[in-house]
């Protein structure tokens, strides 16, 4: 085995401190020498002297070569506890997250109306953010603009014209995305002025099937961190415990699900971001196959490790989103000549004809309480079929450091034109982040690229005997909120570190990967798994998801709002 990814020793630094940082990065005096020695400490200096023959690859893309995903055939239903139904799945175990089915059928029986769904919203939401706790899941609503859907929606349901299995169906939008009518913030002060005049794309396909779009959700400022920590609109909270970070960058969006606010929400992932508030909040979150959603309408933040893809309560409708977002766009090259999207989400009998793929010193490089979840999930796995095959993924921590260049280096680069102008309006940690990441030299991004490039050469060799790879979601459960950095920000370097462990491969490599729930520590706080599959291989990963759904008590969150019970 060749290891060798470590846990870094870097200081956390509060508010005050973190300042004191600050002045010292954006000096042009001090400030170069001391960037010199963080990215000394982090590794990154590595990208300068590194002897790589491997020409650079700039975007992630893969041939629509079929990925050899297995029929999954049925075993006797003897052997098995498991319907595998596609009709009438078996529900999760424990608490139920209400997803789009149950709207659907509170609309048809009349019980309620998708007017009713949005006068809930607004006064659940209101209820959120008046405790003394607020979630701030959401930076906007426009209660005015979801009451017209809303009507357009009950008119419909009336007339028995409902456009389809979405109508009506409240969802989130990450504040990363266009959508008409609400500003692009980017979780910043500094941008979103004029509201937006189009949809992305991914929100308007959900806007064509009849979604309602409720607000436009939380954000780690510019996505460049992990937790959820926001000075400008607040701090989302987890509502699993509202003393812990729900995770990022995608906060909003897993507060607005995990809460029952929303089904479901739009998220963006580029270094973890839509995976780890996922497992944070014990959620279903894909990261697609690069290109495999449009990224037309997105913020130009990143380019070449940005994907798009759904949070959702339940592993039915995170599939059933990510089947209506995906497909090929004509606004976005990435998208196009790609395998059309098959999906299913039974659950199968068995997983028998799965082989599964384990690195055990990457998968047991995490907190004790994570890796006994985890592990167990593997164990039932096995139980069920899956074929247990150890696996060698080399030079992990040289991914790390390429994808650090490259997710930085090109946020870096989008906010050019508002730096150093007018760079005492971002967030302490954002300030950070980006007097490190404008150090990179154009040189130690194409080396970057040229590791991308080996990367996908390893990844690709380790995926040779096996149809997935499974790990934690993350090295650790949701950290604490600190309250004396909710208003100016805070630096735990060594902390993200140990969170984004598991997430950063896929995003570099192009890589499809699902983070589901797994159980919970202790103290109740949620674990997710992770899978990372072959190129165009979601199918089968929401296959395997929707098992590990079938085998884990899920516990209701103590921040509920329920919108079809309120």
């Amino acid at each position: 085995m060749t290891y060798d990814l470590r846990s870094l020793s870097l200081p956390r630094l509060g508010s005050r401190a973190l300042a004191f940082l600050v002045t010292l990065l954006e000096n042009r005096f001090v400030g170069p020498t001391l960037i010199e020695k963080l990215k000394r400490d982090a590794g990154i200096t590595r990208l300068r002297t590194l002897d790589i023959a491997e020409p650079p690859t700039y975007f992630p893309t893969h041939s629509s070569e079929d990925p050899g995903i297995p029929a999954l055939a049925q075993v006797d239903p003897d052997d098995s506890p498991y319907s595998d139904q596609p009709s009438a799945p078996p529900p999760p175990r424990g608490f139920q997250f209400p997803g789009a089915e149950q709207y659907i059928a509170a609309f048809r029986s009349g019980r309620i109306t998708p007017r009713d769904i949005a006068q809930n919203f607004v006064t659940q939401w209101q209820a959120s953010d008046a405790h003394d706790r607020p979630l701030r899941a959401f930076i906007a609503v426009r209660a005015d603009d979801l009451a017209a859907q809303a009507d357009a929606s009950t008119a419909r349901w009336k007339a028995g014209k409902p456009l389809g299995p979405w109508d009506g169906v409240p969802i989130a939008v990450k504040d990363e995305l266009h959508a008409i009518g609400y500003p692009l913030t980017v979780g910043t002060r500094l941008l979103g002025g004029a509201p937006s005049t189009m949809d992305a794309t991914v929100v308007a396909r959900m806007r064509a099937a009849g979604a309602l779009i409720v607000g436009k959700a939380n954000m780690h400022e510019i996505g460049i961190n992990i937790t959820g920590l926001n000075p400008h609109y607040g701090t989302t909270r987890n509502p699993y415990d509202d003393a812990y970070h729900t995770g990022g960058s995608s906060s909003g969006p897993a507060t607005a699900v995990a809460s029952g606010l929303v089904p479901v929400a739009i998220g963006a992932d580029g270094g973890g971001s839509i995976r780890i508030p996922a497992a944070f909040c014990g959620l279903v979150g894909i990261k697609p196959t690069f290109g495999r959603v449009s990224e037309h309408g997105a913020a130009p933040l990143v380019w070449s490790v940005a994907h798009l893809g759904p949070i959702a309560g339940t592993v039915r409708d995170c599939a059933a989103a990510y089947a209506l977002m995906a497909g090929e766009d004509p606004l976005d090259p990435t998208s196009r000549a790609h395998p059309s999207v098959a999906l299913d989400v039974a659950v199968p009998g068995s997983l028998r004809g799965i082989r599964m793929g384990v690195y055990w010193p990457w998968f047991r490089h995490a907190s004790k309480d994570v890796v006994e979840r985890c592990e167990a999930m593997v164990r039932e796995f096995s139980r069920l079929g899956a074929t247990l095959i150890e696996v060698d993924i080399p030079e992990l921590d040289l991914e790390r450091v390429a994808h650090v260049a490259a997710i930085t280096g090109e946020i870096a680069a989008a906010m050019a034109l508002h730096h150093p102008a007018r760079r005492t309006e971002f967030s302490l940690d954002t300030r950070t982040n980006l007097a490190i990441a404008r150090s990179f030299s154009a040189a130690e991004l194409v080396t970057a690229a040229r590791v991308r490039t080996r990367a996908m050469t390893h990844w690709k060799a380790a995926f040779r005997d096996v149809h997935i790879i499974i790990t934690p979601a993350t090295g650790q459960v949701a950290p604490r909120i600190n309250p004396a950095a909710l208003v100016r920000g805070e630096s735990d370097l060594s902390m993200t570190t140990e969170v984004m462990r598991f997430a950063f491969p896929p995003n570099l490599t192009g890589h499809p990967a699902i983070s589901f729930p797994a159980g919970y520590d202790a103290s109740g706080l949620p674990i997710g798994l992770q899978v990372i599959g072959r190129p165009w291989s979601e199918r089968l990963l929401f296959r395997v998801a929707a098992m590990a759904e079938q085998l884990v008590d899920r516990r209701k969150p103590k921040r509920w709002y329920p919108l079809l019970d309120a």
